[in-house]
């Protein structure tokens, strides 16, 4: 048992140490960059996620390849916590398009349907630029579980009678809410268990206790290498590549399944159009660059990219479904 547990963390190191390695020539270069055009007027780029995240990161990766470009530097400006008042203070920013805001479901299509009031408007308060990446979610379970593969798991649920336990980084986030979808599609349920952030919720699954977890792709995968978590499958259109092995739900027998955490970029309303199709054209160039591309997916990361009224709609339809699910279960948060 010890001798075959030692590759699988020998795995796991290394894949934390590229990580590490990445977020720091990712760090160096958009450093270089932002020295480099020193002259040139600096914009704001506000990311409300802790720095050194798949959130960040790509922000970063982004910023760093658009600067030339754009003859502009950006200062990458994490503010995580609280990030329904960092829209507010984004919203009013002067709307000339050096304010930017890497923003996804929770400021744009989660948050105006948990509060019944908000600081901002999220449907007038910001113009959309375009997607930027998504941020794949896992189906991960305590490996001591006996199920192993998806219909094993919907079993298991079933036969569980409300049982079961999952975890979440909060009550309302994707995590939570593509938990719900599940639970809803298969018609099971299940205890929730929400926790502050990503890691102590893996490790209390990995620990045993609590049973299963719709994870981030990227902060799971060293967990299940060393053997910690099982993956049972992803609610994605295709496989990982950093997960070859695990099926997709539609693989595992749940078609039309689908759910992934996801951000875009905004600016305050009001910023100029010529502006803002200027940033939506070399954001969209950047992330079809290869070298940008393989960051990413190095990242368990999936850049995105898309026109002003492809993301507007693509927002509409996020709205719409995820709308509908809280609404449907009454899940409803107070800003107090």
């Amino acid at each position: 048992m010890q001798a075959s547990a030692c590759p699988r963390r020998a795995s796991s190191l290394l894949t934390m140490r590229h990580a590490f390695r990445l977020v720091l020539a990712i760090t160096v270069a958009l450093s270089v960059a932002t020295q480099a055009h020193a002259a040139d007027p600096a914009a704001r780029w506000v990311v409300p996620y802790t720095a050194g995240g798949g959130s960040d990161l790509a922000t970063r990766i982004v910023a760093q390849k658009i600067a030339p470009a754009m003859h502009q530097n950006f200062v990458v400006d994490n503010k995580p916590g609280g990030a329904t008042i960092l829209a507010q203070d984004v919203a009013k920013a002067r709307a000339d398009g050096a304010t930017l805001l890497t923003a996804g479901q929770g400021t744009l299509v989660l948050n105006p349907a948990l509060y019944r009031k908000l600081p901002y408007d999220a449907a007038k308060d910001f113009t959309l630029v375009t997607s930027l990446v998504k941020l794949p979610v896992v189906l991960v379970a305590n490996p001591a579980l006996p199920m192993k593969t998806l219909p094993e798991f919907i079993a298991w649920l079933k036969a569980g009678q409300g049982k079961a336990t999952y975890a979440s980084v909060g009550t309302g986030s994707p995590h939570h809410l593509s938990a719900e979808l599940l639970l809803d599609r298969v018609q099971a349920s299940a205890v929730h268990a929400p926790y502050k952030g990503t890691p102590p919720a893996l490790q209390d699954v990995a620990g045993g206790q609590v049973d299963f977890m719709m994870a981030d792709l990227s902060a799971a995968v060293p967990l299940i290498r060393a053997g910690r978590l099982r993956a049972i499958a992803l609610p994605a259109e295709l496989r990982s590549a950093v997960l070859p092995d695990v099926p997709t739900f539609a693989e595992a027998g749940l078609p039309g399944f689908t759910a992934f955490a996801w951000r875009g970029v905004v600016v305050p309303a009001g910023t100029p159009p010529a502006s803002v199709d200027k940033l939506n054209a070399a954001i969209a160039a950047a992330l079809k660059d290869p070298a940008v591309v393989r960051q990413m997916q190095e990242l368990g990361l999936e850049p995105m990219g898309d026109s002003r009224a492809g993301f507007a709609e693509f927002v509409t339809r996020e709205r719409a479904k995820w709308g509908a699910l809280i609404r449907a279960h009454k899940i409803e948060l107070d800003l107090s």
